[in-house]
């Protein structure tokens, strides 16, 4: 425009130059002379839209209301168009304003939340860093619902990520939810280089987590201090600033858990239940078994276009960036929870949370200040170092340990006293619950589960008898009737009434 109006203002505009600039902007000739005659009244040489329905932040409000529904805001645009007199728009009017006018990013948002307004946002990659510069870690619920000990129960994995090559360093499962204990026990295997783990391994430079709170736990903070890693808690709810991590957590989903049995994500049936919800379910020792050896096909075998081709062990082989670790007989004792106090050996062992731990080699030490060290909720078996040197004595163990089918029955009895709990608790709930007829117009709620006032009174004297049963003393309140078909006790006979007397008297005479 700025040309054509260069050329008109000069007198040398021409039809050829319309028809010209027309064929190369795609528009007619009419449309051109359109704006060249609206740039000649306002000297605007953008060109000018036609005056068109804007999104207010009103309208905005509303579709936050209806959650994006632009059908429902045009309604309530009607009926205010209605009351005040005036024209309303078209529904297709305010379809095309709500697409010019709010991202997309924000249309999802207002319709579905935050989650899918993140879904339309450009994320920045991070540059390929040495190997073990940055880990990543985090937990992952496993949609596969595994047999543990006769229950169905979905485990928990823990694993740490290398940044620079995508290795997968070190893994925890759990069969519940997991703890600080998983963390340290993923952290022990991915620091270790000696078989069954490693390589890849080694010390990282920092680790990034999340802010849970298993993560943020003193336990974790010192052991990874006393190796002098840095630790990086990221901002919540920001799992891009973890991406590594967070992409292996889809890959399994994908490539690994979707192919075993009982797989929560698996398609429904029209009713919404499983197509097979009798299908066995893998051991907690099996479903280990097949999660180890999806880890070392991820390591060992899987090519990412990310890596150039290469499987993340090649890529974590060829880098020759020096490795930092530590000796295996340090690493265990290393990556223990201290337990904080000073505590003395006595002729029972040594006494912690209430139990008594022992071992062989304390024998002749009674009397020792010793400190402990342990695996969080591993509280068979502790670590003792000298409070004051700090070396390491030994393990001790618990004194009186139940055996495994001692603990197995222990276990079905708390679950039997769970399930008739639970089964008392739904009867009373069953109970308790009011029911509502249905409503076609205004009107208040109306009880279906009618009670007679025979029915009410009944229940509320029998209940009045049982609190009066409960409290009764018998010399106090006579008892009521026995129930027919009791066998009631003959009264005495004069004869041994008269044996009792004599009985009494030459007693107290003697």
């Amino acid at each position: 425009m700025r040309r054509l109006m260069t050329l008109d203002g000069e007198g040398r505009l021409t039809t050829e130059d319309v028809r010209l600039t027309a064929e190369g902007l795609a528009v007619s000739q009419r449309t051109l002379w359109r704006w060249i005659e609206r740039a000649r009244a306002s000297d605007d040489l953008n060109r000018a839209a036609r005056d068109h329905f804007t999104v207010t932040d009103l309208v905005r409000e509303r579709l936050a209301f209806w959650r994006g529904n632009i059908s429902a805001v045009h309604r309530e645009l009607v009926e205010e168009a209605k009351s005040a007199g005036t024209a309303a728009m078209s529904r297709q009017t305010l379809q095309r304003a709500v697409e010019r006018d709010i991202l997309r990013g924000d249309r999802a948002g207002l319709r579905h939340g935050e989650h899918a307004r993140r879904a339309h946002d450009v994320f920045l990659q991070r540059p390929r860093t040495p190997r073990n510069e940055a880990w990543e870690s985090d937990h992952v619920e496993a949609p596969v619902e595994v047999d543990v000990e006769g229950r169905l129960v979905k485990p928990w994995v823990t694993w740490f990520i290398d940044v620079g090559t995508n290795a997968i360093c070190g893994t925890a499962i759990t069969p519940g939810a997991p703890s600080r204990e998983s963390i340290l026990a993923a952290l022990r295997a991915a620091i270790t280089l000696d078989a069954p783990y490693g390589p890849p391994g080694g010390l990282p430079q920092r680790v990034r987590i999340d802010r849970g709170k298993d993560f943020l736990s003193k336990a974790v903070a010192s052991v990874l201090a006393g190796f002098a890693v840095k630790v990086v808690p990221l901002p919540p709810y920001t799992p891009h600033l973890k991406g590594t991590v967070e992409t292996v957590n889809g890959a399994a989903g994908q490539m690994f858990f979707a192919g075993l049995p009982r797989y929560t994500g698996a398609q429904k049936l029209a009713n919404g239940q499983s197509i097979d919800p009798d299908a066995p379910a893998l051991t907690f020792e099996a479903f280990v078994a097949e999660l180890l050896a999806w880890v070392r096909w991820w390591n060992t075998e899987h090519q990412m276009p990310v890596l150039e081709g290469k499987t993340p062990l090649q890529a974590w082989l060829d880098d020759p960036t020096p490795l930092n670790t530590v000796p295996t007989s340090d690493l265990r004792l290393l990556t223990l929870e201290d337990d904080g106090r000073t505590r003395k050996i006595t002729t029972k062992g040594v006494s912690w949370r209430a139990r008594q731990y022992v071992a062989a080699w304390m024998t002749g030490q009674v009397g020792r200040q010793v400190r402990l060290r342990h695996m969080p909720h591993h509280e068979h078996e502790v670590e003792v170092f000298d409070a004051s040197t700090a070396e390491h004595l030994g393990a001790a163990t618990l004194a009186d340990q139940a055996s495994s089918e001692q603990i197995g029955d222990l276990l079905r009895s708390r679950e039997a006293r769970r399930r008739q709990l639970q089964a008392d608790l739904r009867k009373a709930e069953k109970a308790r619950r009011i029911r509502y007829a249905a409503a076609t117009t205004a009107a208040p709620p109306q009880r279906i589960n009618t009670v007679t006032v025979g029915q009410a009174t009944a229940e509320l004297s029998d209940a009045d008898d049982q609190q009066l049963r409960a409290v009764a003393r018998p010399l106090l309140m006579p008892l009521r009737p026995p129930a027919p078909g009791w066998v009631l006790p003959r009264p005495p006979s004069e004869k041994t009434n008269r044996a009792l007397d004599e009985g009494i008297g030459g007693g107290q005479g003697r």
